[in-house]
C-alpha cells in the first residue's frame, strides 16, 4: 500500500504520523513534506499547486491513495485531477470545495439545507458593508481563501470601516465581496467528519484557539493551539451530526456534488443553541494535531473506506481516553508576517512520549530553522486536561528559536 499526502505542515505531519501506525505498514510519500515529515516519508519537492506534477507522480509512483492536506489544491479542484487518472483520492472536488473557498456559497448551502448560522448579508462595497451591521460587535468575513485570517470582529464603526476597506477597496484577500454577520457568544467548538458522500462519521471534538494572544486578545491566526476532547461537546455530537454535517453532505449529494473529505464544522455553544460559524473541507490546523494522536483506528483504513463504493457503513472509531493538547510555536511577526531563517534549538531534549509536529520548519546548512509563520506543534497527552497541558508546556519551553510566540491558555 503506498499513500501520497499532500501538503506541508503540521496537518500534514499529524496526517502522516496517524498513517505510519496502521497495521498496514503503507510506503509513505509526501508533497511538498517537511524536515519532520520526512522521519516519516518520502518526500517529493513538488508544490501543492502543481497539479501536472502531482497527478504524473501519483501515476509513475503507483500510489493506492492520495490524502489532500490543505484547502487551497481542494478548491482547485486537485481531487477531480486525480479522478480523471483513476487515483483514489481522499479530499472533495473542486463543486464541494466551495463550502470553504466561497462562505457566500456555504451560507446559501446551510439555508437549503436548514443548518443553523449566523445571520448575515453578502456585500460588495464599504457603504453597503456598514449598512448591513444590526449592532457591535459584528463579524466581517473574507468571501475567499485566507489562511484563517480573512476574520475580523469588529468592535466599532471605526473598526468595521477599517476592515471593509482593506478587504474591498484594498482587495487584501483577492478580488471577492464580504460576508457580514451578527456576532455569536459562547463557547467554539470544532467538530470534524470523514465523509464518503452519502453520510458522515465525527472525529472526536476539539476547540482550538484563534488569537495571536493569551485571552483571545489579538489578531485572527491560523490557531496557535487546541485540545480534545471537549467533555462538555461529547452529549451534543449526535445532535451536531444530525443537525449539521449530514444536511449538508445530503444537500450537496442532491445537488450532484457529493462530499468525499473532511467535514469540519466550526460551531458556536451558546446558551440555548448550537449555529455554524464556518465550514471547512479538510482536516483543521491545529485541530488535526490534538485529534489524530488520540485514534486508536486505522485512519488508513477509514480514509480508503470513504473512497470506496462501500463508504463508512458501519465505521466505529475507537479513542484513547487520555486528553491531548497542543501548543502552537510561532515566529516573530506572525500573523501580519512570519520571519525565517532563525535557528531552532531544543528538540533533542523534548520527552519521546510527546509528539513535536513541524509546520514551518526548513534545513539550511544542516540546522534546523524556522520557514513561516506557525513553525511547530507541541503535543502531549495526558490524564486529564491539566495533566497534558503541564506536559505540554514543558516540552513547548525546551524549544528555543528568535521571536517565537506562544499562548500560555491553551486549554486553561
Amino acid at each position: 500500500m503506498k499513500v501520497l499526502v499532500v501538503g506541508s505542515g503540521g496537518r500534514e505531519h499529524a496526517v502522516v504520523r496517524a498513517l505510519a501506525r496502521s497495521p498496514q505498514r503503507p510506503e509513505l510519500l509526501a508533497a511538498p513534506g517537511n524536515p519532520g515529515i520526512e522521519a516519516d516519508a518520502r518526500l517529493l519537492p513538488i508544490g501543492v499547486d502543481e497539479h501536472d506534477a502531482l497527478v504524473a507522480a501519483a501515476r509513475d509512483e503507483a500510489v493506492d491513495l492520495v490524502v489532500l492536506g490543505p484547502e487551497a489544491p481542494c478548491v482547485a479542484g486537485l481531487a477531480d485531477r486525480m479522478a480523471e487518472a483513476g487515483i483514489a483520492c481522499f479530499g472533495p472536488s473542486a463543486a464541494a470545495s466551495r463550502l470553504e473557498g466561497s462562505k457566500a456559497f456555504a451560507k446559501e448551502v446551510m439555508a437549503a439545507a436548514g443548518v443553523p448560522t449566523a445571520a448575515h448579508r453578502t456585500v460588495a462595497t464599504v457603504g453597503d458593508g456598514l449598512a448591513a451591521v444590526s449592532g457591535y460587535p459584528t463579524v466581517l468575513k473574507a468571501d475567499g481563501l485566507a489562511a484563517g485570517k480573512g476574520v475580523v470582529i469588529a468592535a466599532d464603526e471605526a473598526e468595521a470601516r477599517a476592515a471593509l476597506e482593506a478587504m474591498l477597496v484594498e482587495r487584501r484577500f483577492g478580488d471577492h465581496p464580504v460576508v457580514v454577520e451578527e456576532f455569536l457568544a459562547g463557547q467554539e467548538l470544532s467538530v470534524l467528519a470523514l465523509c464518503d458522500g452519502r453520510r458522515a462519521v465525527p472525529l472526536a471534538p476539539a476547540r482550538d484557539y484563534k488569537r495571536i494572544g493569551d485571552g483571545d486578545r489579538g489578531p485572527n491566526t491560523g490557531g496557535m493551539g487546541a485540545f480534545s476532547p471537549v467533555p462538555e461537546a461529547d452529549p451534543l455530537l449526535p445532535e451536531i451530526l444530525a443537525t449539521v454535517h449530514q444536511p449538508v453532505v445530503d444537500e450537496l449529494a442532491r445537488r450532484g456534488t457529493p462530499f468525499h473529505g473532511v467535514l469540519y464544522a466550526g460551531l458556536m455553544l451558546g446558551p440555548d443553541a448550537i449555529r455554524v460559524l464556518e465550514f471547512n473541507v479538510r482536516f483543521g490546523d491545529p485541530e488535526t494535531q490534538a485529534v489524530l494522536p488520540r485514534l486508536r483506528s486505522d485512519l488508513l483504513a477509514l480514509l480508503l473506506a470513504a473512497t470506496e463504493a462501500g463508504g463508512l457503513d458501519g465505521a466505529a472509531l475507537d479513542w484513547d481516553d487520555r486528553t491531548a493538547v497542543c501548543v502552537v510555536l510561532a515566529s516573530r511577526g506572525y500573523p501580519e508576517a512570519g520571519s525565517s531563517g532563525d535557528p531552532i534549538s531544543g528538540l533533542d531534549a523534548v520527552p519521546a512520549e510527546v509528539e513535536v509536529f513541524h509546520a514551518g520548519t526548513a534545513e539550511r546548512d544542516g540546522r534546523l530553522v524556522t520557514a513561516g509563520g506557525r513553525v511547530l506543534g507541541v503535543c502531549a497527552l495526558g490524564d486529564g486536561t491539566s495533566g497534558a497541558r503541564v506536559a505540554a508546556y514543558a516540552a513547548a519551553d525546551v524549544i528555543q528559536f528568535d521571536g517565537r510566540q506562544m499562548r500560555r491558555d491553551i486549554a486553561a
